[in-house]
């Protein structure tokens, strides 16, 4: 069992997929910032030593760094104790506050620092837009053309032909809505409007609870309704306009799922060794890339939303940390006190370095990298 081999294997496909995902958030903040008169010193993708760059002629240094686990853009007079020398922004020359951050109105502030999050939003959105012109999307009508016998469709009377139009409230198209929402309601009991033979029917039934295994091949907590789909659904070919609309509508989708994905672990409906870090992503990365091209790129277009959805989460240190901060200002009319700033700053580090270090406990757990370890001493 080479766990290190394998680790090192699909640390490939990880930098494929991760490389352009900060790229594109770090690229968000640079352009806005640009747009807004702010000088930007730096661009890097990773931290720590720089490896190679260069200068472009505004004078921000593009690089690469020796750890390529996220990047950064610093921009000319970010905060106070970010300057060169401690210099204070009220000792700026003129010319240097009318390209320095903190210079910027807390509206222009609040822009560039949201530009990140809403770049992956709109990267997702515009690669499957891309995928569903080229590669076209599988419409797969929501009838029922089997039940499993002694399932939760069953013993709630839903029979082969049915034809599901709503499920909790949702209207369903696809089969693939029907199954997603079962997976993302476990434990709780599905109300489904079904039509049958023009007549609509509406049933409520509990999803079992089943160990599954995932594309790792390890074992998960997963609710099966007992509902089978036999007919192929067709592939369309989209146009660029109706592309672009499934594509808005199915990264919607995506974030909503991934919310209520969070609240279940938060609430313990589902567990938190589901909380994956970059190993796991690492090891997902590379079994994924087997599949083929489409299947990597939906991983990245999955990723891309995670990153946009995890930076604006209201905690110092992230993105949605500095939002919040400057939704206070804008109410008080001028910001928190360097002092509550720097506290809530070393607050939001220690809440996502705990998270790191449980993130990856849990994928120590998850890849059997502690079993092997304990094989080795034992």
């Amino acid at each position: 069992m080479d766990i290190v081999a394998e680790i090192s294997r699909n640390g490939f496909w990880f930098l494929v997929l991760l490389t352009p995902l900060v790229f594109v958030h770090e690229l968000g903040h640079f352009l806005v910032a640009r747009l807004c008169g702010v000088r930007v010193e730096v661009f890097s993708i990773g931290f720590g030593r720089e490896l190679f760059g260069f200068t472009d002629r505004h004078g921000t240094r593009w690089k690469f760094s020796l750890l390529p686990l996220g990047g950064y853009v610093r921009m000319f007079g970010q905060a106070p104790n970010e300057l060169e020398g401690g210099e204070k922004p009220a000792e700026m020359s003129a010319d240097d506050r009318a390209v320095s951050f903190m210079h910027k109105s807390v509206g222009r502030r609040a822009a560039i620092v949201a530009a990140g999050p809403a770049a992956n939003f709109i990267f997702a959105i515009l690669v499957l837009g891309i995928l569903y012109i080229s590669y076209g999307k599988t419409y797969r009508a929501p009838v029922i053309d089997e039940v499993v016998a002694g399932s939760a469709a069953a013993t709630a009377g839903i029979l082969p032909g049915d034809r599901v139009v709503e499920a909790n409230g949702q209207s369903i198209a696809t089969f693939e809505d029907v199954a997603q929402i079962i997976m993302m309601n476990l434990d709780q009991p599905l109300v489904l409007v079904i039509d049958r033979n023009g007549s609509e029917v509406t049933v409520t039934a509990t999803p079992q609870i089943i160990t599954d295994k995932d594309i790792l091949g390890k074992e998960m907590r997963t609710a099966r309704l007992g509902i089978i789909s036999k007919r192929p659904g067709p592939v369309i070919t989209l146009g660029p306009i109706e592309a672009l609309s499934d594509a808005v509508v199915d990264t919607y989708d995506m974030t909503g799922n991934m919310l209520t994905g969070i609240w279940q672990m938060i609430s313990g409906v589902r567990p938190a060794s589901e909380i994956g870090g970059v190993l796991r992503i690492a090891t997902v990365s590379g079994a994924v890339a087997e599949f083929g091209f489409v299947s990597l790129v939906l991983l990245a277009v999955t990723l891309s939303i995670n990153l946009g959805l995890i930076n604006l989460f209201p905690v110092p240190m992230l993105d949605g940390g500095h939002l919040a901060f400057y939704a206070v200002e804008a109410v008080r009319g001028r910001p928190l006190s360097e002092g509550a700033q720097e506290w809530g700053l070393k607050i939001g580090l220690a809440m996502v370095l705990s998270l790191m270090l449980f993130a990856t406990w849990n994928d120590l757990v998850y890849l059997k990298v502690v079993d092997y370890f304990r094989w080795l001493f034992t």
